[in-house]
């Protein structure tokens, strides 16, 4: 932990980490380790259904209470879910510091998920779950993901189903509440101009009465199934292609190499090798990335491109060699150093922007209870030899390990 960041428990065990700044705009919110990974199979979709939920009237607040408490006086307030996390947050004046925090612990502590309410939010899901299935660019992930993590729920999609949405009922809300939310695992995080002094006694005002309750709800490690080739007739006017592994989780300490990895194959620069090599040199493909998503006790690596019809073939040909590349040549430590001031770089640039600094500390306090800083990070990144770059490739990228899924 850096002295830029200030920390602080609860005695019922929610923390507290707060950067401050000098900036007239602040941000805070709260992160919990709930998601989608924790539902049963009739509980599918839930979590994401409660992120609206929250929203939708506490026992003093209307919905359009809610909404106006905030964006009355210019802040707005959001949310979101992901296989593992639920997080709320608020973007304000550091004059509305105070309504922020009081806000955020009435949407979670006292939201009554009125009846009217959840048939309304249940047909704007559905409205959602229509219009995700329409962009087969987004849904590929999910359903690679389906397969790469049968029969558990981290390979299920985020917002459920028609059949499921019906199913939702508060007593079911109730019971997943009580057996996941635990307030030791929940994250209050803050950034903004404002003494730690005073921001801890708005948490203790509103948070401290809380009392202390743990998960019931275990969660258990999923099993990947690899080696599969699927193709589906999706009437595309593209063809979609996403080749998905198992990467590590969180605390596997191979995750950083990992990282930078991604980074050189197909992360969010123009220069990844998959962009020169699909886009900028042969004009096959508008859309060529790779991605690395870690959970607490796995992970997956994705490679996307899209393309034409006829070009596919020479696509896949193209993206095949890449990894091969990456298996068979150890990196030029003049390559790598590129790779890990192109990383620091983006890391930097994004911790810059307060909302997504806000959210990056909260889940990294979360998760380790800890905040690496900048020079930290790029001591970590400095270890990565060429060597273990390449053990990387071949276990990751090894071409038994990999599932293909195509949308025809």
């Amino acid at each position: 932990m850096t002295d830029f960041y200030q920390t602080y428990r609860l005695s019922n065990g929610i923390r507290l980490i707060h950067r401050q700044t000098t900036s007239q705009v602040a941000h805070f919110g709260m992160i919990m380790h709930t998601g989608t990974r924790d539902e049963r199979e009739d509980e599918h979709g839930l979590a994401h259904f409660l992120e609206h939920m929250f929203f939708k009237g506490t026992r003093k607040r209307s919905p359009y209470q809610i909404i106006s408490r905030l964006e009355d006086v210019g802040g707005e307030i959001n949310a979101y879910t992901t296989k593992e996390e639920t997080a709320i947050y608020a973007s304000f004046l550091r004059r509305d510091y105070r309504k922020a925090v009081e806000l955020i612990q009435d949407i979670f502590l006292h939201s009554t998920f009125p009846e009217r309410e959840r048939r309304k939010e249940t047909e704007v899901i559905l409205n959602e779950i229509q219009s995700y299935e329409d962009t087969p660019s987004e849904l590929i992930f999910d359903h690679a993901e389906e397969i790469l993590f049968p029969d558990h729920p981290i390979g299920r999609n985020i917002l459920g189903s028609e059949q499921s949405l019906e199913r939702f009922t508060n007593g079911l809300v109730d019971r997943f509440r009580q057996e996941n939310y635990s307030t030791e695992e929940v994250v209050l995080c803050s950034v903004g101009n404002l003494e730690f002094a005073k921001l801890k006694k708005y948490v203790e005002n509103y948070f401290g009465a809380l009392s202390g309750y743990s998960r019931t709800r275990k969660r258990f490690a999923p099993e990947a199934q690899t080696g599969i080739v699927k193709r589906l007739d999706r009437h595309t006017y593209q063809k979609h292609c996403l080749i998905s592994g198992t990467a590590y989780s969180y605390s596997d300490k191979r995750r950083m190499g990992l990282h930078l990895l991604n980074n050189i194959l197909g992360g969010p620069g123009m220069n990844s090798r998959l962009n020169m090599a699909l886009r900028e040199k042969r004009g096959f493909s508008y859309t060529a990335e790779s991605n690395y998503i870690t959970y607490t006790d796995t992970g997956a690596l994705n490679i996307y491109f899209s393309c034409d019809r006829e070009k596919f073939n020479k696509c896949l040909d193209v993206t095949e060699k890449e990894l091969a590349k990456l298996r068979d040549t150890l990196l030029s430590p003049r390559r790598i150093n590129f790779a890990r001031r192109q990383l620091l770089g983006q890391i930097a640039i994004s911790s810059d922007i307060g909302e997504h600094l806000l959210l990056s500390m909260g889940k990294s306090y979360l998760l380790f209870d800890k905040v690496d800083s900048l020079e930290e990070i790029e001591q970590k990144l400095e270890a990565v030899t060429p060597g273990e770059l390449r053990e990387i490739a071949n276990e990751v990228l090894d071409p038994s390990r990999l599932n293909y899924l195509v949308y025809e």
